[in-house]
């Protein structure tokens, strides 16, 4: 009888001292989150009030290069690195990834860069809830899962979504695999996070479903059709985004001076769209994207290459909204073809494309059901797996390690990770 009872009140401690510790985090998280989307709408603002300030991408680029040149190689790598910190022994993040990556996306942003928000949220909550494990004197695992926790913290709450974001961070880990032992500090970050940054006065865009159709046999079947579709422009979107930073560090010697070479393709490609809706993170674009006929069909494509040549050749920012968006136009697009709904199938393709490329259908699918309703939780969830498959071993995220393969019968090495399987695949 006493050791169930000391046995129960041991799970009572964990659960209250991991409650505790999420809490910190998703404070810090929350606020920092709330700083930098304070300053990244004040950049969008101040860009289109002042156009010519486009023309200064590639001096901007530069110096954002050099800073991380300088200052910031240990953390260049990103969310990559946040990965690679879990699943290995030994070593930290040091804390002044939080405030390159804020500063660095701010001007990514002033000066029109094609970049999103999820990376930097990430980042700001992992470098925090690292500094913090540390500062605490905490032992490697629990290090790894205050890690994950931040990671959940800046991701629900730079997106208003805590369930998702609570999914994300033990999903986007390893293909195939959760991190159940991240469970409690998860949820609890993220909604921490989500509530800290609400109330620091941010509020989050929503999107409008006005007519939410009856869930039939049919829609289930064009929502797996769209999602094939969905999964073959994240599978594009992460090839042709890691293929473009291949090939500048191939004949750039120089780091800080590839994204000079970026910000004069963006301005090219600004002259040749016509248009300015491509750049930053083109929330008009995805408002429209939901109401028939406002955008052009290849918008999808646009902004595809926008963000690739963007974050390719060295900018910094999130991948995330502008999946956002490519998902978006592409299910308008798919919508006007097949005679479906189509702000069904926009909201369908917003996350179902982002499923694909950072291969978390769940949180994905969550994040749907939050923002849009649980009326489409059917048809959400049924794009967001099938996008997932068709994505194959590609992603955003090469550092994230395979677990369970997508695909029966394939042979993969054990603790291989995406950027090993892409290898593979390039010497073959």
């Amino acid at each position: 009888m006493l050791h169930r009872i000391g046995s129960r009140l041991a799970f009572i401690v964990t659960l209250v001292r991991w409650t505790f510790l999420a809490i910190l985090v998703g404070v810090m998280a929350g606020a920092g989150s709330a700083l930098f989307l304070t300053g990244l709408y004040w950049a969008t603002d101040t860009r289109q009030a002042n156009p010519w300030l486009l023309y200064l991408l590639p001096i901007g680029g530069m110096v954002i290069g050099f800073v991380y040149y300088r200052f910031g190689r240990d953390v260049e790598a990103g969310n990559n690195l946040l990965l690679e910190r879990i699943q290995t022994t030994g070593g930290s993040v040091s804390i002044l990834m939080a405030p390159l990556i804020v500063v660095s996306t701010i001007g990514t942003h002033l000066f029109g860069g094609s970049a999103g928000r999820e990376g930097t949220a990430v980042q700001i909550g992992g470098s925090l809830a690292d500094w913090l494990g540390r500062m605490l004197r905490l032992s490697p695992d629990s290090r790894r899962l205050i890690l994950i926790s931040g990671i959940s913290g800046g991701f629900g709450a730079v997106f208003g979504t805590p369930i998702a974001g609570m999914v994300f961070g033990m999903e986007v880990l390893a293909v195939g695999r959760i991190r159940y032992d991240a469970l409690v500090p998860c949820l609890v970050a993220s909604t921490v996070g989500d509530l800290v940054c609400r109330g620091l006065g941010i509020h989050h865009h929503t999107y409008m479903i006005d007519v939410y159709p009856n869930v039939t046999v049919w829609l289930i079947v064009w929502a797996g059709l769209a999602g094939v579709i969905f999964g073959a422009a994240s599978y594009l979107f992460a090839e042709l985004t890691h293929a473009i930073h291949h090939i500048m560090t191939k004949r750039v010697r120089v780091p800080w001076v590839r994204p000079f070479f970026g910000g004069i393709g963006v301005i090219l490609l600004t002259w040749v769209v016509g248009n300015r809706d491509y750049l930053g993170l083109s929330l008009p674009l995805i408002e429209d994207s939901f109401t028939p006929g406002k955008v052009v069909f290849w918008a999808f494509a646009w902004k595809i290459v926008f963000t690739a040549v963007t974050l390719g050749t060295g900018f910094k920012g999130g991948e995330v909204t502008p999946l956002f968006c490519i998902g978006a136009t592409l299910g308008s697009s798919f919508a006007w073809l097949t005679g479906q709904p189509t702000a069904v199938f926009a909201a369908l393709g917003f996350v179902a494309v982002f499923a694909g490329a950072a291969n978390t259908p769940l949180a994905c699918s969550l994040m749907g059901i939050e923002l849009f309703g649980a009326e489409l939780a059917i048809p959400i969830t049924t794009a967001c797996v099938v996008s997932y498959v068709v994505s194959g071993h590609g992603g955003i995220y090469l550092s994230q390690q395979i677990d369970t393969p997508k695909h029966t019968g394939t042979t993969i090495p054990p603790s291989s990770s995406l950027r090993d399987c892409r290898n593979r695949r390039d010497e073959s």
